[in-house]
């Protein structure tokens, strides 16, 4: 089911879908959209729910509690239908709960719930996780919206740069394809004591940029002339990652704020021992904010 949003003032939209709780659509009042419109021969995705695992597991299973289980990447949320809890012009409450499907890859209880609100042409995604049962739950957490990117016509993918909020020195951990892990002995993209990095196709040659520690909460895409673009701020997380598909020149930039990552040469393969892990005791429940503006 497709859920549309209003903000009447700035007239502004935004279209959800609540197979994966997935952002499918953000327009401005000229009807511009920024969000990737969905290619299976590119990505046929466009923003999609990490939960309880971002990116993927060791030969695609992990351990709980020294049993183990399957888990694809990215974790279920993309294919699970989310129930409509609530909804208003602008506002919108969509929630999964655990179930026999889940309990195959994941063995906890859980209370899933993400929050969209459309007000000043800013949209706030507001994720919310509980722990309903009386032993306590691991996971992780992380966003993948995808935007498109040239924005303007006569524009490169070239022509952009993302820009943080401060000035960073830290380096992207790089990603090994051959054995489909963060190699965290190696150093890949260095920020030295700037806030703007380039774009370019060749930056992701070898999968996402991921940068395990940053100070910014806040980064733009935007076209490094008009300064247009969009800007995504993320409190509730704690690291940040950026993906196109490399070799296809895909018209999209994914901004990626994470708690976890994709399985890291320095993580074995008990769940627990993950970098990021949240930890829920029983009955606590944690919230996590992500938020769009259109610049």
């Amino acid at each position: 089911m497709i859920i549309t949003l209003q903000d009447r003032q700035t007239q502004t939209a935004a279209a959800i879908d609540t197979l994966g709780a997935q952002l499918i659509s953000l327009t401005d009042k000229a009807k511009k959209e920024y969000i990737w419109q969905r290619d299976p021969d590119i990505w046929p995705r466009c923003s999609p729910l990490l939960f309880p695992v971002v990116g993927n597991c060791r030969d695609n299973r992990t351990r709980f509690d020294g049993v183990w289980y399957e888990m694809e990447k990215h974790g279920f949320c993309k294919v699970s239908d989310f129930a409509l809890s609530d909804q208003t012009e602008s506002a919108a409450l969509l929630t999964l709960t655990a179930n026999t499907f889940t309990r195959r890859s994941y063995p906890y209880d859980f209370e899933l719930s993400l929050a969209y609100s459309l007000t000043n042409g800013v949209l706030s995604m507001d994720y919310q996780v509980k722990n309903p049962q009386d032993r306590d739950i691991c996971y992780c957490i992380g966003a993948h919206p995808g935007f498109i990117c040239p924005m303007e016509e006569g524009a490169r993918f070239e022509d952009y740069v993302l820009e943080f909020e401060m000035e960073e020195h830290t380096c992207a951990m790089p990603y090994d394809e051959k054995a489909l892990q963060f190699d965290a002995s190696a150093t890949g993209i260095e920020l030295d004591n700037t806030r703007v990095l380039p774009l370019s196709y060749e930056l992701f040659e070898k999968d996402a940029v991921y940068f395990d520690h940053v100070n910014s909460r806040r980064v733009c895409l935007i076209h490094k002339d008009s300064r247009k673009g969009v800007q995504v701020s993320y409190p509730g997380f704690e690291s940040i990652a950026f993906w196109t598909p490399y070799g296809k020149n895909a018209p999209f930039l994914c901004i990626e704020p994470w708690n976890g990552s994709a399985i890291r040469s320095d993580e074995d393969d008990d769940f627990i021992h993950r970098h990021h892990l949240q930890l829920l005791k029983p009955g606590e429940q944690k919230k996590y904010h992500m938020d769009i503006r259109l610049i």
